[in-house]
């Protein structure tokens, strides 16, 4: 089952980028191979339905919230697999990680065997990597294209964006975004390549524009501490405290 006008949506990124419709097919269906049933979306469920949640992705703005985040420990965390290092760097440890396993493996594997819930996704251009799953104590997967039997698409396209999917389908009641900027510069925890930061920018305004598309729709309220976005409350850290209470 995918988001009502998905699938138009994942078109339009296939003609976008060029990539293969086909070959992300394969990619889910390999994931799907690798991971066991589980009981982690009833887990991700009630962790996530009706409550406030924070989604982490590596923008400029991550390191001004990094305070703010290690004092609101009760907060479920979403993090984007780029924000990790700099969450671990800190002492914090997020609920949930949403990673294509482009990140560091090598932090992964300090928390692989933790109760952090790893929501790994295939895509065309990821299936050597997939067999890294099967050192996460907690994981599910996700596509962009047909669902495949164990593996689910909630929407989304970035890591940062598909964390907020992900906690819409689960039913959050607020949606808080802390290093999701959206703008024209990579904030340094990103680690993108010089040769790829055209691509990552244009990555970043699609996501956003997801983001803005989500916000017509869902039922959780959003807001943001990161750059404005449509759809989304511009609020200060010290507003935080008051909107998660």
């Amino acid at each position: 089952m995918m988001i009502l006008g998905w699938k138009k949506k994942y078109y339009e990124i296939l003609k976008e980028f060029k990539y293969n419709e086909e070959e992300d097919y394969e990619s889910a269906k390999v994931l799907n191979s690798l991971l066991k049933n589980n009981n982690l979306s009833k887990k991700i469920s009630k962790l996530i339905k009706g409550k406030a949640v924070f989604v982490i992705g590596s923008g400029p703005s991550l390191s001004r919230a990094i305070s703010k985040l290690k004092n609101s420990k009760k907060v479920v965390k979403i993090a984007a697999d780029s924000s990790v290092d700099a969450l671990l760097e800190n002492g914090i440890i997020p609920e949930i990680i949403v990673t294509d396993l482009d990140g560091d493996l090598d932090t992964f594997k300090k928390i692989a065997k933790t109760k952090c819930i790893f929501v790994v996704h295939a895509h065309g251009d990821n299936i050597d990597k997939l067999e890294f799953v099967k050192k996460f104590k907690n994981c599910i997967g996700t596509t962009q294209t047909e669902p495949v039997k164990k593996i689910q698409n909630f929407g989304g396209f970035t890591d940062g964006d598909r964390g907020v999917f992900l906690a819409n389908h689960y039913g959050a009641k607020k949606i808080i975004l802390f290093g999701m900027d959206f703008g024209n510069k990579i904030g340094k925890y990103s680690k993108t390549k010089k040769l790829e930061r055209k691509t990552k920018l244009k990555k970043l305004k699609k996501g956003k524009s997801l983001l803005e598309w989500l916000s017509t729709f869902t039922d959780s309220d959003l807001f943001t501490t990161s750059k404005s976005l449509k759809g989304f409350k511009k609020i200060s850290y010290k507003d935080v405290d008051i909107i998660i209470t």
